[in-house]
């Protein structure tokens, strides 16, 4: 049987400022990360014994070689590079680490940097299968695989371009409250819908924006955070899946659909029961495919339920209530923590102009490792306010 989290506690969500393009390194935005954990819980580096890492751009380093760079000695280590499921994944990691007794304290860093050539670069060196089953079509990167199912999706489920302009516009009214996000003009929907094209039929604000920053949040027992004085929230229930339905010709459900019903009965909740929904946001057909794998609406009636809802933090199922990634900016593996961070924001009354009102508790959702024509990893986490 599945033990609980018992009394396991995120505390001290942080974010390092995004910035379109920095001359500064991976590194950097990992070390401040870890810096504003630091100023926030008055826990001294030294003190957090143990440390998740998610970084795309810390190559050649990984995380051993990281901990030399900023002086820390943790009796407990991980390196989850993971992409879009790496915040959910690193709080499962960090919890039953400190569950077991192998850490006190884990601090749990994301971070990317973005310069001229960067991204380009990553893409290039992503992965071997992606690289060899797009050579033959002279065109590669996430904004052709997300074309790809975007189309299949629309075409299979009756979705229109107004559908995800309807989440994207939502995003940008949330981010609009979020003093870090990047994007600060509101966006309509006829914006939205005229939008230049960038692959059929995505376009412009279909597509996430790469840029720098960091994210981070400490994972510690109830007790600890007590004693400090901090706010926190309860892990009610996770889950993480990695290659679900390998048989499927074309992505159209991810891993949270083989696991959900664990995941609401280790929280003992149900999807009604959700104040907030992060989704792991690259492209607006990910989060509708999310909101149905999750149990909110059958398979293929995303488009219905985006329709019925105003996805708003102010309105009826709020979702990405700091804008997403499609306002905030994706800040490479930093994506992957972003929802969480934001929950833990909600959760614990920090998440001023934007807070859901009366807020229990929230679910985020991680998507990541896009491998030409899926997505390899999934996870989710129910969380729930002290």
């Amino acid at each position: 049987m599945r033990r609980g989290y018992d009394d396991v506690v995120i505390t001290c969500p942080v974010t390092v400022p995004y910035v379109r393009y920095s001359i500064r390194g991976g590194h950097w935005f990992l070390a401040r990360a870890l810096a504003e954990l630091v100023k926030a819980s008055g826990v001294a580096k030294a003190s957090m014994d143990g440390l998740c890492v998610s970084s795309f751009t810390l190559t050649p380093d990984t995380a051993i070689g990281f901990t030399q760079h900023v002086g820390v000695s943790p009796r407990w280590l991980d390196y989850v590079p993971l992409g879009g499921a790496s915040g959910v994944v690193c709080l499962r990691r960090a919890s039953r680490a400190v569950q077991a007794g192998d850490a006190d304290i884990v601090a749990c860093i994301a971070g990317d940097t973005s310069h001229t050539d960067s991204f380009r670069l990553t893409l290039a060196n992503f992965s071997m299968f992606a690289r060899d089953a797009v050579y033959p079509y002279g065109a590669g990167g996430p904004n052709a695989s997300f074309a790809f199912l975007t189309s299949y999706y629309m075409r299979t489920y009756g979705a229109e371009r107004a559908d995800f302009g309807k989440m994207c516009v939502a995003q940008r009214d949330n981010a609009l409250k979020y003093s870090e996000a990047l994007f600060k003009k509101p966006l309509t929907l006829a914006e939205y819908l005229d939008a230049r094209p960038i692959a059929e039929p995505l376009r412009l604000f279909d597509c996430v924006m790469p840029c720098a920053g960091g994210e981070g949040f400490l994972v510690m027992r109830k007790a600890r955070a007590l004693d400090l004085g901090l706010p926190y929230v309860h892990i009610l229930g996770t889950i993480e899946r990695h290659n679900g339905f390998p048989a499927d010709p074309i992505q159209m459900r991810g891993g949270w659909a083989v696991d959900r019903d664990d995941l609401y009965a280790q929280a003992g909740v149900s999807p009604s029961d959700i104040d907030f929904f992060q989704t792991y946001d690259d492209y607006p057909v990910i989060s509708l495919m999310q909101i149905e794998d999750l149990g909110f609406c059958a398979k293929g009636e995303g488009p219905a339920f985006v329709r019925a809802n105003t996805l708003t933090f102010d309105g009826s199922f709020p979702v990405n209530t700091s804008g997403g990634q499609l306002s905030v900016g994706q800040a490479g593996a930093a994506g992957g923590y972003l929802g969480m961070v934001e929950a833990v924001r909600q959760l614990t009354g920090q998440a001023e102009a934007r807070a859901v009102k009366d807020a229990k508790v929230g679910l985020v959702s991680g998507f990541g490792m896009i491998n030409f024509d899926r997505g390899l990893a999934s996870g989710a986490a129910i969380l729930g306010a002290a």
